[in-house]
């Protein structure tokens, strides 16, 4: 049994560790890649485009080390690529992000099977199997931390984006089916459920002056959360803190679920 005298602030330092994070040069995962930096992880962070330098500027000013690749991750070839470069690199990945995503707006009854297909492959089966390759690693490792980026849409339904609703329902159900069975290995699997964030992906409903006062009335903090505010989560979910939290879907939302 663990002293309740050893607890210590060192239980959130990411100090030695390696983390990947996918979608890390813009937006949420951006938040994500500075906030392991501050707390002492390298980072790994594979993009589609190669649009980094800003990012690789802001971890290089914390004295933390970062590696860029470009990669497809719906082609697992290049989920192969991102796996040995992390390795060459820096010898392992103690903690995965799984940030990338994508969505497609279009009404149902409109919506095309190849905007559906997209989105599956890259916030769905992009995770799935990145997710198993990295947790072999892990295990062989002794242990790590699994952190799936769901959404407010893992528990409603929302308007004009099936795909988006279905892949991110079925990312807090991989959680889950992924904890179940990591635990014994030590490794721990957790989703962060962003609420309403200003960010690229939420700039059309922003503008929309009807739309954005829809949702505002129904956040209890009355304001629009931003990158800063994931920042915690994702450090908290990555630490030895949170070693017996496991299979949790955490929403950092400004209280919208409980309106």
């Amino acid at each position: 049994m663990n002293n309740l005298r050893d607890f210590s602030m060192d239980f959130f330092s990411l100090e030695g560790k390696v983390a990947m994070v996918t979608g890390g040069n813009t937006g949420l995962g951006q938040g994500y890649v500075v906030a392991l930096a501050k707390s002492g992880a390298d980072l790994v962070v594979p993009t589609y485009d190669t649009n980094w330098d800003e990012t690789r500027e802001l971890v290089e000013s914390l004295g933390r080390k970062v590696h860029f690749v470009q990669a497809d991750l719906t082609k697992s070839e290049d989920r192969d690529k991102v796996i040995e470069e992390a390795i060459n690199t820096f010898g392992k990945i103690d903690i995965l992000v799984n940030n990338a995503g994508t969505i497609r707006r279009a009404p149902l009854l409109e919506y095309k099977e190849e905007d559906w297909q997209a989105v599956m492959d890259i916030n769905l089966n992009a995770v799935y199997y990145l997710s198993q390759k990295v947790s072999k690693i892990m295990a062989e490792n002794g242990g790590g931390k699994i952190i799936n980026i769901a959404s407010m849409l893992s528990f409603q339904g929302g308007k004009f984006v099936p795909p988006y609703t279905a892949s991110k329902h079925a990312v807090a159900g991989l959680t889950k089916a992924f904890a179940n069975e990591l635990a014994s290995l030590n490794i721990q699997t957790n989703a962060i459920a962003p609420g309403y964030i200003e960010t690229a992906n939420t700039a059309p409903i922003r503008v929309d002056k009807n739309r954005n006062s829809e949702i505002l009335s129904r956040i209890p903090a009355e304001k629009w959360g931003t990158p800063f505010d994931l920042m915690g989560a994702v450090v908290f979910l990555s630490s030895k803190a949170s070693d017996y939290v496991n299979g949790h879907i955490l929403a950092v939302d400004g209280g919208w679920l409980v309106r």
